[in-house]
């Protein structure tokens, strides 16, 4: 572990919904974050420079590694459960996920990638109270015993 790191462990996330990649950057930036870890089930986007390998490029000249936890992300009913503004049907359908083997295992490893690092959760929406990463957000502070900080990038 270097000894360049700010905190033991800190979690932030992020949505992309609404932003541009450097905005996107610079609240990265800002925050220090150490690993972008891409919690959408489906990595690609219509919005350049938001889809999976895109994404990874682009942060990796700032020094920011990342990982896909596909796993993670939400089944398609949970996507169109948020798309038609039902959040509470999105986010049962997203502890019934979370329930499952693999999201098990990706849990697991995600809570093994934040140890010691300041990594950030991404998803699309801009705002975490209408997205499944709150969800993974609350599950880490407890499993961890740290905080969390929603970042929200400058609009375009």
């Amino acid at each position: 572990m270097s000894t360049t790191h700010l905190s033991t462990t800190h979690l932030f996330t992020i949505g992309y919904e609404q932003s541009t990649p450097s905005a996107f950057q610079a609240a990265l930036d800002e925050a220090k974050v150490e690993l972008l870890v891409d919690v959408r089930a489906v990595a690609a986007s219509r919005r350049p420079g938001f889809s999976k390998t895109a994404l990874a490029a682009g942060i990796a000249e700032h020094g920011v590694a990342y990982v896909h936890l596909r796993a993670l992300g939400t089944p398609k009913e949970g996507r169109l459960a948020a798309r038609g503004g039902d959040h509470d049907a999105l986010m049962r359908i997203y502890d019934a996920h979370l329930a499952t083997a693999p999201a098990q295992a990706a849990l697991e490893e995600l809570a093994s990638l934040a140890k010691g690092r300041r990594i950030c959760l991404l998803c699309y929406e801009r705002h975490v109270e209408g997205c499944h990463r709150l969800r993974l957000a609350q599950w880490m502070c407890e499993r961890l015993d740290i905080g969390a900080t929603h970042l929200i990038p400058a609009p375009f």
